[in-house]
């Protein structure tokens, strides 16, 4: 009788204190198949999953669903990608923050032509496409601790939208195309903007703050709700449309810096992971925003 007790009450304290939204990720690849610069995830129309940084600097590396990757193209001598996305078109665009530049890699070739560059570039670090194929750059200068955003229009020209931020880093644009997210990673701040119709932004106000640990690259699922990695503090938080956090992914490894939305439904989030040079994968409830469209 008095086992049964403390066994009853021991049950009572772990379903009153567990969290019924937290969830926790798995392995996809094996570690340090990537160098730790690993970044920008993105999943292409057919499925197939690509990250920066497979086995060396400079690469771009191809996922096959079982977690096995090869290098899939190397990018010219003096470049180094951080995010990737694909466009409606299936065509990769490359953030290359040491040569300043974006790349685009035309559907169907593995060769990468320069697509936007600029010398004043700090460091393009990631880059978000809207639903119209706009490209939406973020441009930290980390020793100095500020931040830009760029805009780069279909006709390749790049536009400056903001000067003087935070360290800006993960960014990403809503299902609807009206709405720019940036995050500031030391600063910790998540801002929102309202995107015109020309596609410059206005209307900044401050989405989210955290008071500890810093942030990397986000995504959108299909709801609007925002996934933000969440820097050596090692989870993935989502937050809904209003800023508020419904629930929070725990990661194995302390260092995501961007994840992506695959899988056969949308719904299988890939983060991959500095410190341990991997990937790891948790299910969403919902598909992500560019699900069969672009990444």
């Amino acid at each position: 009788m008095i086992r049964l007790t403390i066994f009853t009450i021991t049950c009572l304290f772990v379903l009153t204190n567990c969290n019924p939204k937290q969830k926790h990720s798995t392995d996809f690849t094996a570690e340090y198949v990537f160098t730790k610069g690993i970044e920008g995830p993105a999943v292409n129309a057919n499925g197939d999953l690509f990250a920066v940084n497979f086995e060396e600097e400079g690469t771009i590396g191809i996922v096959d669903q079982n977690g096995k990757g090869k290098i899939y193209l190397t990018l010219p001598e003096g470049s180094i990608g951080n995010g990737i996305r694909f466009d409606t078109h299936g065509n990769m665009f490359i953030a290359d923050y040491k040569g300043h530049k974006v790349y685009r890699v035309k559907k169907g070739s593995k060769t990468p032509e320069v697509w936007a560059q600029d010398s004043i570039l700090n460091q393009p670090n990631d880059l978000a496409i809207a639903p119209n194929n706009t490209i939406y750059l973020s441009d930290p200068n980390w020793k100095e601790g500020s931040g830009r955003i760029w805009m780069v229009d279909q006709n390749r020209k790049i536009q400056l939208l903001e000067d003087n931020m935070g360290t800006t880093n993960g960014i990403e644009v809503s299902p609807d195309g009206r709405k720019l997210y940036v995050n500031e990673s030391v600063q910790r701040k998540v801002w929102e903007y309202d995107i015109k119709e020309d596609g410059t932004i206005h209307q900044k106000k401050e989405f989210l703050a955290f008071d500890d640990f810093g942030m990397d690259g986000m995504r959108c699922d299909i709801k609007g709700n925002l996934y933000i990695t969440r820097y050596d503090k090692g989870s993935v938080v989502v937050v809904d449309k209003s800023g508020k956090i419904i629930s929070e992914i725990q990661l194995k490894g302390k260092k995501p810096s961007n994840i992506a939305f695959g899988g056969q439904d949308g719904k299988t989030c890939f983060v991959t992971m500095a410190d341990r040079g991997s990937i790891e994968t948790f299910r969403a409830e919902y598909p992500g925003r560019s699900f069969n469209k672009n990444e």
